[in-house]
C-alpha cells in the first residue's frame, strides 16, 4: 500500500483500500479489473503489493475471466468492477457459479446509489441472488477488510464464487482499520476436471443440481454466521438493514433493535423469524431495491419498507430518521436550516480548461449544424459534451454503445450522412471493436470519432492497452488503434489534432459526407493525466474584442464574459490567467484576432 497513515497498529483506510489490503493479507495472488467509479482505487492500491499479479483488463468480462482462470489454477483471485461492469461480466459469471472454484474467487461489485458517476443505480444484490451466489455486504472499511478474507474462505469451503457488494459511501469513506495476520492459504494445484469445468449440457445439468444443493447448505450457514447479528435494544421497533444503511440507522435511531445482515444472499430465514419475535414492529431499511423486504415478506412476516424508505437515490441519516419517525407515527423534530438551498451556488459539471474534446466538439458543430447532425455518445469524460454550450451528445447507454446505436439509426433512418458515433480510446478497446466489425461487415457509412486522449481519464488517469504502460506504469506493449482499424477492414482513417481547428473542421466536413465508413481519430493527450499540462497563457485585448461570444461558445471554463461592467468592456470575453492552459483554440476561432498568447510566461 502507499500513503497509509498508521495509528497504533491500525490504518486509516477507505473501503477500497481495505479490500486491497484484505486481499493481500488473505493470500490473493491474481487481481484484475477495469477501472470504474467507485471501484477504481481497489486495483490502484493492490498494484503496490508485489505478491499479487495485478492488471487492468480491457473490460470487466475479461477481468472476471482472468480471475476465473487463476482460481481454476489454484490461486486465490479477485476481480473488481463497478455495478454496471458486472453486467458485462455476467456471461462467464452465470456459468462460473455452476462450475465452482478451486482457489477462492471474489467478485467485488461497487454499486453507485445516487448515480454519482453512473448511468443507472442498479442494485447488484439482486444480480447476486439471480446468479445464485453468496453476497456479502460490508458497512465500513473494517468490514470491507474482514469480509474480503471471509469471502475467500466461504468461496473455498462451499466451492462457489462470492460477491463482495460495496457501495459508493463504503468505497470512499475512511475509518480506522485493524488488519488481521497475513494468511498463507493451503496450496491448491490445477487438476483436470472435465465434468466440473466443461459446461456442455450433459455436465451443466449435473452441476445445476449441485448448485441448488449448495444454496440450501449456504442458507443454513447464513443462519449461523456471525456476519448476521442481532442488536437488541428497544422492543418497540426492530430494523433489518445491511451495508451503509446500517450506519444511517445507528445514527438516526440508536434506540432501535437491529438485525444487521452482512451475508445478504442467502438471507438467514431462521434468524429473521427469531428477530421478528423479539420486536413489536418491523421496518426494513435498505438503499434502492426492496431486496431484503421482499424476502422477509415471503417468509410471511408483516414488515414495512419502501412505504417509508425511498426507492430511488442514496440514503443518509436524515432521510432514514424521517422515515423511522413516519413509520412510528411520531412528529419529526424540525431544525432551522443554516444555509438555504437557494443560497447554494450551482456548479454544473464541465470539461477541463483546454480539454482536447472541446476542440473536437467545436469543429463538429461548425462543420455540421445541430439540425443536420446526429451524434451518439458513450461512457467517458466526453459525455459532458451534452452540456451547453457544446450540446453535441445525444445518447449515453453503456460502454461501446455509441457505434451500435449509430448503426441502428443509420438503418432506421435509411441515411448515413452526418451520423456520428463518439467513443473514447479506452472505451473503444473495452467494447467498441465489435461495433466496428459490424459496420465493416454490413457496409455502414457512418462516421466514428475516437476521442483519443491517451488515458482512461474519467476514472482518474488509468493506463489501458493502447497507452504503452501497465498498471504500475512500466513500459508495456501498446495496441495500435490505426493498425487495429485497418485490420478490421476500415479503409478511411483520419488522425487530427483537436487543437488545430482548421484541420479538425476540414476532417468533419469531408468525412461526414463520405459514402463509406470512416473513422476520425482526434488525438491529443489529456490535460490532467498522466501529468497536468500547461502550454502557455492567452489573453483578450478588450479594445479589439467585439463581444461576439465565439470563444465562449467553445465551452472552455477558462473563458467567460468580463466582470467589468463598464460600457467599454461589457459582455466582452475574459480569459482567466490562472485557469488557461494555452491550448490556443480560442485564438484560432476569434473572428477579429482579439486573443493573443502572453509572451514570456
Amino acid at each position: 500500500m502507499v500513503e497509509i497513515e498508521s495509528f497504533n497498529g491500525r490504518h486509516f483506510l477507505s473501503g477500497n483500500e481495505a479490500v486491497a489490503l484484505g486481499a493481500y493479507l488473505a493470500g490473493v495472488k491474481v487481481a484484475s479489473a477495469y477501472p470504474g467509479t467507485p471501484s477504481t482505487e481497489i486495483l490502484e492500491a493492490i498494484r503496490y503489493f508485489k505478491d499479487i499479479k495485478a492488471n487492468w483488463a480491457p473490460n470487466e468480462k475479461t477481468a472476471l475471466e482472468i480471475a476465473i482462470g487463476a482460481s481454476v489454477g489454484g490461486n486465490r483471485a479477485l476481480a473488481a468492477m463497478k455495478h454496471v461492469g458486472v453486467n458485462v461480466a455476467m456471461d462467464p459469471l452465470m456459468t462460473f457459479v455452476y462450475t465452482g472454484v478451486n482457489g477462492g474467487c471474489l467478485l467485488v461489485s461497487a454499486d453507485d446509489p445516487g448515480m454519482a458517476s453512473s448511468q443507472n443505480e442498479q442494485d447488484n444484490r439482486v444480480l447476486g441472488r439471480f446468479a445464485k451466489m453468496v453476497v456479502l455486504e460490508p458497512a465500513d472499511s473494517q468490514e470491507a477488510l474482514d469480509y474480503t478474507r471471509i469471502g475467500l474462505e466461504i468461496s473455498e469451503k462451499f466451492d462457489t464464487p462470492v460477491m463482495l457488494r460495496m457501495s459508493t459511501r463504503v468505497c470512499h469513506s475512511k475509518c480506522l482499520v485493524k488488519p488481521f495476520e497475513k494468511i498463507t492459504p493451503e496450496p491448491r494445484t490445477y487438476q483436470k476436471n472435465i465434468p466440473k469445468y466443461v459446461m456442455v449440457p450433459n455436465n451443466a445439468k449435473k452441476r445445476h443440481v449441485i448448485l441448488e444443493e449448495r444454496l440450501n447448505t449456504l442458507r443454513e450457514h447464513s443462519n449461523q454466521s456471525s456476519l448476521n447479528r442481532m442488536e437488541i435494544n428497544s422492543k418497540e421497533i426492530g430494523i433489518i438493514t445491511s451495508g451503509i444503511s446500517y450506519q444511517y440507522v445507528k445514527e438516526a435511531y440508536p434506540a432501535a433493535s437491529i438485525l444487521k445482515l452482512g451475508m445478504v444472499n442467502p438471507v438467514p430465514d431462521k434468524l429473521i423469524r427469531e428477530f421478528d419475535g423479539k420486536v413489536s414492529s418491523l421496518l426494513i431499511v435498505e438503499e434502492l431495491e426492496p431486496y431484503i423486504e421482499e424476502q422477509v415478506r415471503n417468509l410471511g412476516i408483516d414488515a414495512k419498507g419502501k412505504e417509508y424508505i425511498p426507492l430511488c437515490g442514496e440514503l443518509n441519516a436524515e432521510i432514514v430518521k424521517k422515515s423511522i419517525y413516519s413509520f412510528m407515527g411520531a412528529e419529526f423534530p424540525k431544525k432551522e436550516e443554516t444555509v438555504k438551498t437557494s443560497q447554494l451556488l450551482m456548479r454544473p459539471p464541465t470539461l477541463c480548461p483546454g480539454c482536447p474534446h472541446l476542440g473536437t466538439y467545436f469543429a463538429m458543430r461548425k462543420a455540421v449544424g445541430a439540425k443536420d447532425r446526429i451524434a451518439m455518445g458513450d461512457i467517458g469524460c466526453y459525455t459532458l459534451g451534452l452540456m451547453p454550450p457544446m450540446e453535441v451528445i445525444e445518447s449515453c447507454f453503456s460502454m461501446g454503445a455509441s457505434i451500435g446505436t449509430a448503426l441502428g439509426l443509420e438503418r432506421a433512418l435509411e441515411k448515413s450522412e452526418n451520423i456520428f458515433a463518439l467513443i473514447g480510446d479506452s472505451t473503444f478497446i473495452h467494447s467498441g471493436v465489435p461495433g466496428i466489425m459490424d459496420a465493416v461487415y454490413n457496409n455502414s457509412a457512418i462516421t466514428v470519432v475516437i476521442l483519443d486522449n491517451g488515458i482512461t481519464a474519467m476514472t482518474g488517469g488509468q493506463e489501458h492497452a493502447a497507452t504503452g504502460k501497465d498498471i504500475c506504469r512500466q513500459p508495456a506493449p501498446s495496441i495500435d488503434l490505426v493498425k487495429t482499424l485497418e485490420g478490421l477492414g476500415v479503409k478511411h482513417i483520419r488522425i487530427v489534432d483537436p487543437y488545430d481547428y482548421q484541420e479538425t473542421l476540414a476532417a468533419f466536413r469531408e468525412e461526414s459526407k463520405r459514402n463509406e465508413l470512416s473513422v476520425i481519430i482526434s488525438r491529443r493527450i489529456c490535460t490532467l493525466y498522466p501529468k497536468k499540462v500547461r502550454y502557455s497563457k492567452y489573453t483578450v485585448d478588450p479594445d479589439k474584442c467585439i463581444g461576439c461570444g465565439t470563444c465562449i461558445s467553445i465551452g472552455c471554463p477558462a473563458i467567460s464574459k468580463s466582470s467589468e461592467l463598464t460600457d467599454k468592456n461589457k459582455n466582452k470575453a475574459f480569459i482567466s490567467a490562472e485557469v488557461c492552459i494555452g491550448c490556443s483554440l480560442c485564438s484560432q476561432v476569434c473572428p477579429v484576432n482579439a486573443i493573443k498568447e502572453v509572451k514570456g510566461e
